[in-house]
């Protein structure tokens, strides 16, 4: 199987996963309001070399939150290796009784990402400040305050995982042994098993909250969690659902995956507005519609008919392709109807010399005679030195944590040497996911996603929870949301605000 990069959390950050291991001890003290006005904002407390805490402030829908942070190294175990993980936690300061207040463990993908994405582009106090489309305001980036974090509804835990952020192996560790769908599972178990049992939070709600490769983890999470400590989990925020590898375009390219990826492409071309313009005039949910209707009826059938489909239906079916999504029907054409992901993003504004992107397809980049061989993700690389930046002087500056080690964001060679501890590699989840809801019948579901994440479509995610069979009553704990961003639905304001709302009422239910 092709090693996969879905985005920013994906891509060169599908890399995200999070090892979540278990660190030192933590000191996550729970202080009244007065504490917190009388300490300053960013006064540290290092009660060890390993953990620090500090004061903050925050201004949250329109209130002011004070809040403690914690920033530390916690030591895990797993399967007789030793690992230490870094992790950054967000408690809310003046809470008298932790049975009523949730806690989330928040982490990104990749496998090989840290969870610098979620931390400090979505869901934490503070974040990297972009304008509206998603685009860093300066560089080196500015970190401001996230009036749209989820800080006042839940206590928030962000988890770096082995070889990622700060975490690392003990001494003797192959750290490869930990680039393992199990160890993962094993490792961030643990560790959420000992921050849970260190900062008596057995009885407070238990929320997990993954991005790409990381909606994969946390299903597999609930279901070890579950198995081996008897936790029970109240929620699974899946962000760019990942969960059954054999309908990824980029994975197999079987017909189906060309059918759940083309409303994706349409929604890409309305955007750049290259549609036909009977379709352009169109509000983007209707237009989708048509796009939908469109792969569901004619284009999966052209497809199912394999070299049977005669040539003036080819022909019709190409013309309606290139209506719906801009691109050439002469090329949709000469690609027998399946035009590969990374050929529509070369292709698609060629005419413009640009290219678009994979994680998001509303980046640009100029083409600049580049093939697919090496093809650069628009949506990746505009990012990345900005948000590394960041988070190495935000854990400095404002958290107060030192260390000599680097603060690795994408581990690269973590995602390559990843493997599933299996003989079939194509992954699919789908089995489990319905056993971890039919078991808990307490468990909500929220399924994220951008309308313009070509790295793992929405329509991808649609299917793969049409096709777990679970019982009517358990299916109302399912959700869906998508919004007019890409993979990482945050990088763009609108969409970031509305899930705020979205947020609120999805944790009060």
């Amino acid at each position: 199987m092709k090693k996969m990069f879905p985005a920013r959390s994906l891509a060169k950050r599908f890399i995200g996963l999070v090892l979540m291991v278990s660190m030192l001890t933590m000191c996550v003290g729970m202080n009244d309001e007065a504490d917190a006005e009388a300490a300053p904002s960013g006064t540290s407390e290092q009660a060890d070399p390993d953990t620090v805490t500090t004061k903050h402030q925050v201004t949250i829908d329109g209130k002011k939150v004070a809040y403690t942070a914690t920033a530390g190294m916690m030591p895990v175990t797993a399967d007789d290796n030793e690992c230490f993980i870094f992790y950054t936690a967000y408690t809310l300061d003046g809470v008298k009784d932790n049975s009523e207040r949730p806690v989330t463990f928040a982490y990104n993908g990749g496998p090989g990402s840290s969870s610098e994405w979620v931390h400090l582009g979505f869901l934490g106090p503070r974040r990297v400040e972009t304008d509206e489309a998603g685009e860093p305001t300066e560089f080196p980036s500015k970190i401001v305050d996230n009036e749209n974090s989820i800080l006042d509804l839940t206590d928030l835990v962000f988890i770096d995982p082995i070889g990622t952020g700060y975490s690392h192996v003990g001494e003797g560790v192959d750290e490869a042994f930990f680039s393992n769908y199990q160890e993962d599972l094993a490792s961030i178990g643990e560790f959420i098993r000992l921050y849970t049992t260190k900062n008596n939070r057995w009885s407070s709600p238990k929320y997990l909250a993954g991005e790409s490769y990381g909606t994969f983890r946390s299903v597999a999470l609930a279901d070890y969690l579950s198995t081996n400590f008897a936790m029970g989990l109240n929620g699974l925020m899946l962000i760019s659902n990942l969960m059954d590898f054999s309908i990824l375009n980029e994975c197999t390219q079987n017909d189906l995956s060309y059918v759940l990826l083309f409303p994706s492409l349409a929604a890409s071309g309305y955007y750049h507005k290259v549609v036909d313009k009977k379709y352009q005039d169109m509000e983007l949910e209707d237009f989708l519609k048509e796009a939908r209707t469109f792969a569901e009826e004619d284009y999966q059938t052209a497809l199912f008919k394999g070299e049977r489909i005669s040539s003036s239906e080819k022909e019709s079916v190409a013309r309606k392709y290139s209506e719906l999504t801009g691109l050439d029907k002469d090329y949709v054409v000469k690609s027998n109807l399946r035009v590969y992901l990374l050929d529509f993003c070369m292709k698609l504004l060629a005419d413009k010399g640009m290219m678009i992107g994979r994680l998001d397809s509303r980046y640009t980049a100029p083409l600049v005679g580049k093939s697919v061989e090496d093809y650069d993700d628009p949506s990746d690389s505009v990012l990345d030195a900005s948000f590394s930046a960041a988070i190495n002087q935000y854990i400095s500056e404002e958290l107060g944590y030192h260390t000599d080690r680097v603060y690795n964001t994408l581990n690269m060679k973590v995602n390559m040497d990843w493997t599933y501890n299996s003989d079939n590699q194509i992954m699919d989840l789908k089995d489990k996911v319905n056993k971890v809801m039919s078991d808990n019948k307490y468990l909500k579901v929220w399924v994220l996603g951008g309308y313009y994440d070509l790295a793992t479509p929405f329509c991808s995610a649609e299917w793969v929870y049409d096709h777990v069979p679970l019982q009517k009553e358990t299916r109302k704990n399912l959700s869906f949301k998508f919004y007019q961003s890409g993979h990482m639905i945050y990088m763009h304001q609108p969409s970031l605000e509305e899930f705020r709302k979205d947020a609120k009422e999805w944790y009060a239910k």
